[in-house]
């Protein structure tokens, strides 16, 4: 079944007895996710993805994805997109030559409009990704009552203005008939909430057909997710070019 966006984490709250995270991320301002290692970088992006997509229909969605993670993932690629459920039109998608722009272009985001939610992906660390940087983004977003979420890998977790923390890695899907690979599968730890959800693991696979995070069947012999063994065309869309 799917799980709902839109619940709250409280001790008895429908989140918790659901045993979903998406509550954590329903608060406006910044949430962060961090890749796990370098080779879940394309599973972080996925995930940011799915957590914007799981939001109100027809709401306008922003990503700006960092030329670096291009060059070490693999670009944005439309075949991609289609197979995780997202239309041309569901989605405005930017390239950053550089932190300092892809910090930029999110405020400019959500400052916009009809913009409710902005994923931005980088990767590595950089000097622009400060705490200065964090308030700035934060403020906007919840003046705006919107949400920013910051994908980064090859970056290690920090104290930061977020409103969450993760870390986020693929996870071994449900196969398929024939024993082809199911869903793309990811695993979510929360790290840091500001308003005080309990910090654990949960396990979730993305179903493009209801375009939001549903719980894995209880079977065994699971297999590992596409997106962990292919990342030239993970659930994202990113397929390396040169």
């Amino acid at each position: 079944m799917p799980l709902p966006l839109s619940a709250q984490i409280s001790g008895d709250s429908a989140c918790s007895r659901a045993g979903t995270p998406l509550g954590a991320l329903s608060t406006p301002g910044v949430h962060e996710f961090y890749a796990l290692s370098g080779a879940d970088a394309v599973s972080t992006h996925g995930f940011g993805l799915g957590v914007m997509l799981s939001g109100r229909p027809g709401a306008g969605l922003v990503w700006v994805v960092h030329d670096l993670t291009g060059m070490e993932t693999g670009r944005p690629h439309g075949a991609g997109l289609q197979e995780m459920g997202i239309q041309p039109q569901d989605l405005l998608l930017v390239r950053a030559r550089n932190i300092a722009t892809l910090l930029g272009v999110g405020e400019d985001a959500l400052r916009t409009p009809g913009v409710e939610a902005v994923l931005l992906s980088a990767w590595g660390e950089d000097r622009a990704l400060n705490l200065t940087a964090g308030r700035r983004l934060g403020l906007l977003a919840r003046s705006g009552n919107k949400r920013l979420f910051l994908s980064r890998a090859a970056a290690a977790p920090r104290a930061s203005p977020a409103e969450s923390r993760w870390s986020i890695q693929s996870a071994a899907s449900t196969p398929l008939m024939a024993g082809a690979p199911g869903r793309p599968a990811f695993s979510a730890t929360l790290l840091r909430h500001r308003r005080g959800a309990p910090l654990r693991t949960w396990t979730m696979e993305w179903d493009r057909e209801a375009r939001s995070f549903v719980e894995p069947a209880p079977v065994s012999g699971r297999l590992a997710a596409l997106a962990t063994q292919r990342p030239a065309a993970g659930p994202t869309g990113l397929r390396r070019t040169g």
